[in-house]
């Protein structure tokens, strides 16, 4: 069972807690990871790109001369795809691009992610992030107390506009609550910030 250490927002260890192996203690499975990301990529496409055929350009009503004696190769319309403002031939058209993935992966991902951040020390517990007021001064301060730089993901339990929105205009940092993390994010931010409430509503959804 992995123990890891508990820190306040001033930096300074108040305890430590143990986490739930099948949550933060399991061998990561790179291959889910990675199914998983492609699904959450795909499913950001907007899949809008269009391109108009032969059928759907102006013009190309008649023939643009006669089929034989011009000395010129055949032609048909003006509007076919060799000629200049002609259609695209297998040109891209709307798509939905979105496909699903089984629930037993996704949350296998999660937990490989929240797993692997244990195994690189990338995990900080704080035990309570208690702004009363919003400033990314307080912010700013907390995350240099707990010599956290670079990208980082702040996870809450719930909404908290204080804390949100105090990170909110710092940059490579970003606040997500636990029913909208996704592998994307994990993957993308090298430190994860998370509360003793966090990991408790992790290990309820979770476990």
């Amino acid at each position: 069972m992995p123990k890891i250490d508990v820190y306040n927002i001033e930096g300074k260890k108040v305890s430590d807690i143990d986490l739930k192996e099948e949550i933060f203690g399991i061998e990561p499975n790179e291959n889910i990871i990675h199914t998983v990301l492609v699904n959450y990529q795909a499913n950001q496409r907007q899949g809008t790109q269009n391109t108009k055929t032969r059928s759907e350009v102006s013009g190309g009503g008649k023939k643009p001369w006669k089929q034989k004696g011009t000395g010129r190769a055949r032609q048909g319309s003006i509007r076919a795809p060799q000629w200049i403002k002609g259609g695209i031939a297998l040109g891209p058209k709307p798509r939905d691009y979105r496909y699903r993935v089984n629930r037993k992966e996704r949350r296998l991902a999660v937990k490989s992610m929240l797993s692997m951040k244990v195994l690189e020390q990338s995990l900080v517990v704080v035990d309570k992030i208690p702004f009363n007021e919003i400033k990314t001064k307080n912010m700013v301060t907390a995350l240099n107390n707990l010599k956290v730089s670079g990208k980082t993901l702040i996870l809450l339990p719930e909404k908290n506009e204080f804390v949100q929105k105090s990170a909110r205009n710092i940059k490579d940092v970003k606040t997500t609550l636990v029913n909208t993390i996704n592998v994307y994010d994990l993957l993308k931010y090298n430190n994860l910030v998370v509360t003793l409430d966090t990991i408790k509503k992790l290990e309820e959804v979770y476990a």
